[in-house]
């Protein structure tokens, strides 16, 4: 198995070799720099602003050169080529994958080398921390956080009548401004003619029997974090512990409030409006084009509005709640992460270079290359005067809200996600009720993370000493 690993890891590493980003690669020789090899998932502008942070750190001394290699699926790759004991210097991950990487004991621990280089908890924003953490150790550094936000067409706003300049704040408000912006197809007499919603009898509401022209929101759309709609009525997948919690009321609120969309404009008159989308990165896009006139999206939306719709008129603000005061400010924060893998041939300088795209004023030029935010706790004054998002400021806000929430850091939240996505389809299609398929979710997830912490509590200990000693071991400053 090791030398199928390998011969495979081979071809990978050959592959990736054919999409290497930025300047030839070098030779590494006895009098020349420490070369490290660093894998990256970026493609794009996210790309090239990452490789001009590369080129700064590889201008600013001449000890360690580092070349950037693009990677697609690379939490597959890199894991595979851990095992095969072939893994790059560094890598780029996404912080949702720590807790697992770090638990199968495939990453460093870092936090000896983080004290050396004066890296401070404090530095960073909470929630970045608490991210690159994991059993009280820290497994990576923060490159660039993200947050959701709702973003809504203001020229729709002003077509229905509605203040662009005022955004539903709860969701209640959401349900009614919603409908106001809704416009549909309906036969009457013989003759199509376009409506709002709103102005449809209950007979044709009851039947559906209307055509979607623009829909004004959809918990549905772009259905990227369908499984975490619970947030925003104070609900959580998980208590943090050993119990999954997908059918606690407040999630089963939130997915009858899901479903009441569904039972609103009717199965088959969504999924035909779904059938006219493009992709999400195109100008085909539902909210780019304008059929979908609210969405809940990150902060690199403003990428895409930029280059495929650049007269859009946009704006975003905190996505709404169930209960404003209590759950004000409510998001999702994920942040693109560097770790070192298990068998970096060159920990040190690895470490060195994470060190650098942290410093405030490469953490700031990655930040506005990508249109994103800063991981710091403190930026320069000029940081959001000088960034080309105009909501820069509203989504670093959001990641330092005392309501922002990430993804279960469980080990079997990549399964425990596909679960609730499937039943997610299941309420969408007005075929379980929502109670009944959280409820199975939680049956099924709770056995798989009852196995999973039953292998914990026979090696964890001895796993938690190994990084004791891993991180005795990084000695000296590196």
């Amino acid at each position: 198995m090791r030398i199928v690993l390998l011969v495979v890891v081979a071809f990978c590493v050959a592959g990736l070799a054919t999409w290497q980003i930025g300047r030839p690669t070098r030779a590494e020789s006895a009098d020349g720099p420490v070369v490290i090899d660093y894998w990256e998932k970026w493609t794009g502008i996210e790309a090239a602003a990452m490789q001009g942070v590369v080129d700064d750190f590889n201008k600013s001394q001449h000890r360690i050169f580092v070349r950037m290699l693009g990677t697609s699926a690379i939490d597959q790759k890199l894991m595979l080529a851990i095992s095969a004991g072939r893994p790059p210097d560094v890598a780029g991950l996404w912080s949702h994958t720590v807790n697992v990487y770090a638990e199968k004991g495939a990453l460093l621990p870092l936090d000896r080398m983080a004290a050396n280089a004066g890296v401070r908890r404090e530095d960073y924003v909470p929630v970045l921390w608490e991210l690159c953490s994991h059993k009280g150790f820290l497994w990576a550094l923060p490159t660039v956080p993200s947050s959701l936000a709702m973003h809504w067409n203001r020229a729709a706003f002003r077509n229905a009548g509605l203040d662009p300049d005022r955004p539903p704040l709860s969701i209640a408000e959401l349900d009614d401004i919603a409908e106001k912006l809704t416009v549909v197809n309906v036969v009457e007499n013989g003759r199509t003619v376009q409506k709002r919603f709103t102005e449809l009898t209950p007979a044709q509401r009851d039947s559906h029997a209307f055509e979607i022209v623009r829909l004004g929101f959809s918990p549905g759309i772009p259905g990227f974090w369908n499984p975490m709609w619970g947030t925003w009525f104070g609900g959580r997948l998980w208590d943090g512990k050993r119990a999954i919690t997908s059918d606690a009321p407040a999630n089963v609120a939130a997915f009858e409030w899901f479903q009441s969309y569904v039972r609103k404009y009717g199965v088959d008159n969504l999924r035909a409006f779904a059938s006219s989308f493009g992709n999400f990165a195109s100008p085909q896009d539902p909210f780019l084009s304008g059929k979908v006139a609210i969405v809940l999206q990150g902060v690199w939306m403003q990428n895409f509005i930029e280059k495929y719709a650049p007269k859009l008129d946009w704006d975003a603000a905190a996505f709404p709640s169930i209960d404003p005061k209590r759950l004000g400010d409510t998001t999702i924060v994920e942040s693109d992460v560097l770790v070192i893998p298990k068998g970096s041939a060159h920990p040190r300088e690895a470490f060195e270079f994470a060190r650098f795209v942290n410093r405030q004023a490469e953490a700031e030029k990655l930040a506005i290359g990508q249109r994103k935010t800063s991981p710091l706790a403190k930026v320069s004054a000029d940081f959001y005067d000088r960034h080309p998002n105009p909501h820069a400021r509203l989504f670093a806000k959001l990641i330092q809200s005392p309501n922002a929430v990430y993804v279960p850091r469980c080990a079997v939240w990549n399964e425990y996600s596909d679960e609730m996505t499937a039943a997610v389809d299941r309420i969408s299609s007005l075929s379980s009720s929502p109670a009944e398929a959280l409820a199975e979710v939680r049956q099924r997830m709770q056995w798989k993370l009852d196995r999973v912490n039953r292998r914990w509590d026979a090696v964890g200990a001895a796993r938690v000493d190994e990084w004791r000693e891993e991180v005795g071991q990084q000695g000296a400053r590196p």
